[in-house]
């Protein structure tokens, strides 16, 4: 009788343990949509890049004020404008998808930005987004890196350069 209760326990913790909803992906339709803004972003297609996002999505850059995707297009752009070359390092990259206890869609993903800016100077500064999906589209992003190499490297590109004056 008590190896057929312990038995019988035994069963219902198995059950219990099987039914719990799984909460944590390594892969998913929204790993996959975020993979493929991040290779737009990388190519500049801008268009594409939008797509993966609501029209009415929140985006904040280092900030709790949200700014509109057109904003967020227009600052990408003139950014990696500046750039011959840029793109996140994708064996240091890590990207996972959580549903949390209110049950909103969240992806996490953790990157090495590279790049080299169009003067030479090289840059690698890591970013992490936490990127909300609704319906199969980013309705809010949130970006955090420091900017303070990239600031001083886009000061220093469109500083006027001083021309040398002639010994008398």
């Amino acid at each position: 009788m008590k190896k057929l209760i312990i038995l019988g326990l035994a069963i219902v913790l198995f059950v219990c343990c099987n039914q719990q909803e799984q909460r944590y992906f390594a892969e998913s339709a929204q790993t996959k949509t975020l993979e493929a803004g991040i290779a737009a972003y990388e190519s500049g297609d801008w268009d594409t890049w939008r797509s993966h996002f609501a029209d009415t999505a929140k985006i904040y850059v280092n900030s709790k004020e949200a700014i509109t995707l057109d904003k967020r297009v227009e600052d990408l752009a003139g950014m990696t404008s500046a750039f011959s070359s840029y793109g996140f390092d994708k064996d240091e990259a890590y990207i996972e998808m959580v549903i949390d206890k209110e049950d909103e869609t969240w992806v996490y993903f953790w990157g090495q930005h590279e790049g080299t800016m169009k003067n030479g100077k090289e840059l690698s500064i890591p970013v992490h987004l936490a990127v909300q999906f609704t319906d199969g589209k980013i309705i809010e992003e949130h970006i955090y890196f420091d900017g303070t190499e990239m600031n001083a490297a886009m000061a220093a590109l469109s500083a006027p350069v001083e021309e040398e004056q002639p010994e008398n």
